[in-house]
This record gives C-alpha cells, structure tokens and sequence, in this order.
C-alpha cells in the first residue's frame, strides 16, 4: 500500500482545510516545492496534489507552484482541481504529471471521465468526495443526491486506474479515517480505492492494513495531510507499517 503526502494548494502556498471548509485553512508551508522535497527525501514514492482554487474556479489556478513541484522532485505526482477538459488534462500530463484527479466533471459528466481513460490510459483518476456517504463537488461546496457507490460503478471496465473516496466530514480532523465506507465502496468496485480523510496516527494506517486484508476489492493507499504536518505521523513508519508489518 502507498502513502501518498497531501499537498493542498490554496493561493501558492501549502496548507489544509479543516472539513473541506477555504475559510478554515491552516498554511502549513509557503513554499509547496520545499515541502514536496522533504516528501521525497522522507522516502515517499507519490504526493497528492489539489489545487483548491482550481477546484472552486474550474479551472487550474496554481500552476506555477505545480510547476515548481513537478521541476524539483522525481517521484510521480498525482494532481486534482479544476481540470475539466482534455486540453487541461493533456496540458498537465505533457508537464510531468504522472495521474489526473477527476472530480466534479466525473459526477456530471462520467462519459467525459470513460472517454478520457481512454485517451490517456492509466492516468485517470477519479475522486468521489463524500459528505454523510452523498457525493460533493466545486470543492465541496455543494452536495449531490449521488451515493460514492453509485458513482464509482459508473466507472467499471472503463481503465479508471484508482478511485480516491474522502470523507469530507473527517478531513483535517484527524478524527480518524472511516474505514467502514471506505471497505464498502472497495468492497462494490473492481477499480483499486485510496483512503482519505482523517487520518491522525500510525494506528489508522494499521487498522486499514488490517481492512485491506478482509475487502473483496484493493485498497492502493491512503493519503495524509495534516497528521503529517502536525508530526503525530511519521512518514517512515507509515510507509513501513503499509509496505510490511507490525
């Protein structure tokens, strides 16, 4: 299983929301590529990137310090916010960009997502952000009548290379991960699922190896924002704990 470090963008600099809320942002770092660095030399194998501004615009609007990230680091960036078409998607993966996030576009548009597997294959990603199990999009702001399983199964056999289900109302609480949904939504998919939102320690991360191991489906990772910033989780042991034992 992969620890992916998250890096939130929100006005070029580095930070996380507290329940996907932009007016509760703690800044964590002003220089995103001196933290994707430290992500790298932590031995992280993927950064998480979103582009909060671009979720809520549309369209991408820290693309100078993605820019940046891509031009200082050599492990794969997977990146999210505001991508809707396929001039963004091809602009991002000529750069450097390893995976694309697809978001909102993926609710409102899933054959928009199916043709864009296509296009790019195994650089698609969609992510289903759920708040009390109902999908949200905009950057979170509004919320759908979709359930995260009725979206994800819209994207069977269509090359989607992972699906990132979040939990809103968990995210930067590190209240703890909700395993439940999460083992549910892997449990109803073919397509592997990425754990996020609330994670607060290494025994998260030990009790979603322990999940992982009893789901029909695969659980790829997890992502961690704030429990990384805030040193209650050490990147070492979290990868350790994912990639071996404990």
């Amino acid at each position: 299983m992969i620890l992916f470090p998250a890096i939130d963008l929100k006005d070029g600099k580095c930070v996380r929301l507290y329940k996907g809320e932009m007016d509760q942002a703690t800044v964590f770092n002003d220089n995103p590529s001196d933290q994707a660095q430290k992500f790298e030399r932590a031995g992280c194998e993927w950064i998480h990137i979103v582009d909060l501004n671009g979720a809520f615009a549309g369209r991408p609007i820290n693309e100078e310090p993605v820019d940046e990230i891509l031009k200082s680091v050599t492990i794969p960036i997977q990146l999210g916010g505001g991508i809707r078409d396929i001039v963004t998607i091809e602009n991002w993966i000529k750069k450097g960009v390893s995976r694309i996030i697809l978001g909102t576009i993926a609710l409102r548009d899933p054959s928009f997502v199916i043709a864009a597997a296509k296009i790019f294959p195994g650089k698609i990603v969609v992510g289903i952000d759920a708040r009390n199990g109902m999908v949200a999009v905009e950057g979170w702001a509004k919320t759908s009548d979709m359930s995260a399983a009725q979206l994800g199964k819209k994207f069977q056999d269509a090359g989607v290379t992972s699906i990132i289900y979040t939990d809103i109302d968990r995210d930067g609480t590190m209240n703890g991960l909700n395993i439940e949904n999460t083992v549910a939504l892997s449990d109803a998919l073919s397509i592997p699922v990425i754990a996020s939102g609330g994670v607060a320690s290494i025994d998260d991360l030990k009790i979603l190896k322990l999940a992982a191991k009893k789901t029909n489906g695969t659980i790829e990772g997890v992502i961690s924002g704030r429990a990384i910033y805030d040193g209650r989780l050490n990147i070492r042991d979290g990868i350790a704990i994912l990639n071996g034992g404990f």
